[in-house]
């Protein structure tokens, strides 16, 4: 019988948590994570399906919403990334899909994506180093893709700083850049 046990994007058993000079990085390890797109000529059906499931209109380019625990933010046009706490949500893709079944695709997402918390007061000084969003001019609520080092990522803006979501295979990577800038400005 296989002994298996859960591990972090970053290899670990718990979350890895880095406090460096006035900014902290965590690691999140309870989201789940899917994608919506919708099928052609499905667009209406889907927005007014997936705005009753997030609890608000779904986001527009740069933006990301929702009222309650299932977020939404833009990914490209007519195409979401929701993500929502695991524990509830676990198969968020399966919970997703029936309420938009035969109008959207939806992609199951959990394994692909690795999130990190960036918050303290020099955040973005750090995000100005990795990536070239204007990220002292975002506010919560704002959510953009862009190119950290190599890789293809999401940042959204929340009140307490940033979540940056970016490929799974690439975490440690990912991660060694985060903590990087955050030592340059320390």
């Amino acid at each position: 019988m296989h002994r298996l046990s859960p591990i972090t994007a970053l290899a670990g058993r718990h979350a890895q948590i880095d406090r460096i000079g006035r900014c902290m990085l965590t690691e999140i390890t309870d989201v789940a994570v899917a994608s919506v797109a919708a099928r052609r000529g499905e667009e209406n059906a889907t927005v007014v399906a997936l705005g009753g499931l997030i609890g608000a209109p779904p986001p527009g380019p740069g933006f990301a919403a929702g009222t309650g625990s299932v977020r939404a933010f833009w990914a490209a046009p007519q195409q979401w990334m929701l993500a929502a706490p695991s524990e509830s949500y676990e198969l968020l893709a399966d919970v997703i899909l029936a309420g938009l079944v035969g109008i959207a695709s939806v992609t199951e997402q959990t394994g692909a994506w690795v999130q990190f918390d960036l918050s303290g007061d020099v955040v973005c000084d750090v995000l100005e180093r990795l990536c070239a969003l204007p990220v002292r001019n975002m506010a919560p609520g704002m959510a953009n893709r862009t190119r950290i080092e190599h890789l293809g990522c999401f940042v959204i803006c929340k009140t307490d700083g940033f979540s940056i979501l970016g490929p799974r295979s690439s975490a440690a990577s990912l991660h060694h850049m985060l903590v990087s800038a955050m030592t340059s400005v320390s």
